[in-house]
């Protein structure tokens, strides 16, 4: 198996498995075969509902990397500078995109290791952490302090300032004690801006 491909789970040979700390490297690190590798995770467990701009967004930041003992990848999570708007203060953000554990590995505490990696991160660079969660992440989120901003949402966008009302809900920050009922909003990007 190429080291930079993703594997199902081996059903009854669970020594293949190890859910290690995942390991941390820059964009600018990665190699071709990660970039499929991760391509390719995106595709098998968002059921081909992640686009090339949502794996643009994943990138130019920090990776978070869970590999199976194969090496294959099993396991991604990323965090990229945004600025956002809290208020009328500008704060450095650390948003979180393309968190994804291949299904066959699910239940294992990737997810878990993966947010680790990638809150320390957010800790050591920025002033908050944020996220837009499916349905089907916010559950971990939430277990590791996550909160919902429960203020208006809006971007940034060419125009000028953009409400986002079928966001909210689905925004999630972490870190600093702020007022989640103020206004938050982020800087313009093409495809999704949440």
């Amino acid at each position: 198996m190429s080291e930079h491909s993703i594997t199902a789970a081996p059903r009854d040979e669970e020594r293949l498995f190890r859910c290690v700390e995942p390991e941390l490297r820059h964009t600018a690190m990665l190699g071709d075969g990660d970039r499929r590798a991760i391509r390719e995770l995106m595709d098998v467990a968002f059921h081909g509902d992640f686009d090339d701009d949502d794996f643009d967004h994943a990138l130019g930041g920090i990776h978070a990397i869970t590999r199976a003992a194969d090496d294959a990848v099993v396991g991604h999570a990323s965090v990229v500078q945004r600025s956002m708007l809290v208020g009328s203060r500008s704060m450095r953000c650390g948003y979180v995109e393309a968190v994804a554990v291949h299904p066959d590995w699910g239940r294992r505490g990737v997810g878990g290791k993966l947010m680790a990696a990638i809150e320390s991160v957010i800790v050591g660079a920025y002033d908050l952490g944020a996220l837009g969660a499916s349905e089907q992440g916010r559950g971990l989120y939430e277990r590791r302090g996550w909160r919902e901003w429960t203020g208006e949402l809006g971007v940034l966008s060419p125009d000028g300032y953009r409400s986002t009302p079928d966001d909210v809900g689905s925004v999630l920050v972490w870190g600093l004690a702020l007022n989640r009922e103020e206004r938050l909003a982020c800087d313009w990007r093409v495809g999704d801006v949440w």
